[in-house]
């Protein structure tokens, strides 16, 4: 039950950051579009992995373990675990720039992403946050 309870909550809070990096990309905020972007995969794999009983680890990239354990994902999400597992580690890389930008070299994260880049990753999470969620609804 815990595991259902756990997995259930991760999945409504990634709902709500897609919704808030929709926010942010329609107002133009660019690094807050791609930061939020990252939450939401974050917390819909973690919830996947939760559901599943996998313990992952305490990172913000979890795609080995994701990938580790392709074969218990239910089959509608097994061909888009290696997509899932690149864009979390492509986005769990980008997570501090999107907050504090790119310090040492004096860039602040309004110029660190274009808009073509945030759309892409909006875009791109809001199709795997959407399978899983729409997925794991009939085992949650």
């Amino acid at each position: 039950m815990i595991n259902k309870e756990m997995a259930r909550d991760y999945l409504t809070r990634a709902g709500r950051c897609l919704k808030e990096a929709s926010l942010a990309l329609g107002e133009d905020d660019f690094p807050g579009t791609v930061r939020r972007s990252q939450e939401a995969l974050e917390l819909a794999v973690k919830g996947l992995l939760r559901l599943l009983a996998v313990e992952y680890p305490k990172a913000h990239d979890v795609g080995d373990a994701l990938m580790e354990n392709a074969s218990k994902i239910p089959w509608e999400l097994r061909e888009e675990v290696e997509g899932m597992a690149k864009l979390m580690a492509e986005l769990a890389s980008l997570r501090g720039p999107a907050f504090c930008g790119y310090e040492r070299e004096g860039i602040p994260p309004s110029k660190a992403f274009k808009k073509s880049y945030a759309e892409d990753v909006y875009h791109g999470v809001e199709i795997y946050v959407n399978s899983i969620m729409n997925t794991l609804k009939k085992y949650i």
